[in-house]
């Protein structure tokens, strides 16, 4: 137990001691005009992976963000409101003509466009969708 609690003292003792020097050689470097000011702490956001433009990139959920970016789909706006079960072949093919021609990256943007206009994509199509996604999220970004 003793050795624990050394073992914690030590530990903030060698980070307080960091925190000096690191302190030190900043100010240094404003003092010889290197830098303006301090640097600030920023705030991380705590719902994101630490990968914020990843996270944002693969995200599905409409909340991730609020602005509408459109993929050259204007024409699916004419079924804002309609059911994903009740589409017929033909418009599922206007779906499937934006969805095949766009890059993989795009794919979860376009998902979140649809729900931020009121868009519902056809269940014929929703795995088609979600494969691509889930197989964007398995391998490395570049």
């Amino acid at each position: 137990m003793w050795i624990l609690i050394i073992s914690l003292i030590v530990l903030a003792l060698v980070a307080a001691t960091a925190g000096i020097i690191r302190n030190r050689k900043l100010q240094k470097k404003i003092d010889r005009g290197e830098l303006d000011a301090m640097p600030e702490v920023q705030e991380v956001n705590a719902e994101c992976c630490g990968q914020h433009e990843t996270c944002e990139r693969d995200s599905l959920l409409a909340a991730v963000s609020k602005q509408i970016e459109y993929y050259d789909d204007e024409e699916l706006d004419k079924y804002i409101g309609t059911a994903p079960d009740v589409y017929t072949p033909e418009q599922e093919d206007e779906f499937r003509d934006v969805f095949y021609t766009m890059q993989d990256t795009d794919v979860a943007g376009w998902v979140r466009s649809l729900q931020l206009r009121g868009i519902a994509l056809p269940n014929n199509i929703k795995d088609e969708v979600f494969l691509i996604i889930g197989e964007r999220r398995l391998t490395p970004h570049s």
